[in-house]
């Protein structure tokens, strides 16, 4: 019996580390609020990257490893109780929410805009800003507890994902 004990302590398991929150090959987004950019890992490789926008202030987007929880079409925007599809709507086509400061997925989120010019800039009011076509891209292929990672670093993308343990 000892030595069965024994061996299940020491011998290397498929399950292991049993705690881990993210594991090798896992599905991540990362946004780095230092380079507006944003990258989805899947399968352990890099399969999007693209420019985005985040807050007017260094503390308007969240940082923190966080949670998608809601996916939209033609998103509502309830604050100006403009109709998803509208062309003056700010969320644009899609809404990938998360739940960054306790909410639920429908304050902070990855979204279009109706102002494609603001990309790249510090102008939203905490979400991160994506152009139509990587923001489609990146719905369609994601799914509801995927995981997204909002930092402010200088490190590279790749770096960041060994650091959450999908690389």
């Amino acid at each position: 019996m000892k030595i069965w004990m024994m061996i299940f302590l020491f011998v290397p398991t498929p399950f292991w580390p049993m705690d881990a929150t993210l594991l090798p090959g896992d599905s991540l987004i990362i946004v780095n609020k230092q380079t507006n950019e944003l990258a989805w890992i899947d399968q352990g490789k890099i399969k999007l990257r693209t420019t985005v926008a985040t807050g007017k202030r260094k503390d308007w987007t969240p940082e923190g490893l966080f949670t998608v929880t809601v996916k939209a079409k033609n998103p509502y925007y309830r604050k100006l109780n403009i109709p998803g599809g509208s062309s003056n709507n700010p969320l644009g086509s899609r809404w990938i929410g998360f739940d960054a400061k306790g909410t639920d997925g429908r304050t902070y989120g990855l979204h279009g805009t109706n102002q494609p010019n603001s990309i790249g800039r510090y102008v939203s009011e905490g979400c991160v800003r994506l152009d139509k076509e990587p923001l489609e891209f990146l719905y369609d292929q994601i799914l509801i507890n995927t995981k997204i990672l909002v930092t402010n670093s200088s490190l590279s993308f790749e770096q960041l994902a060994q650091s959450q343990g999908v690389l």
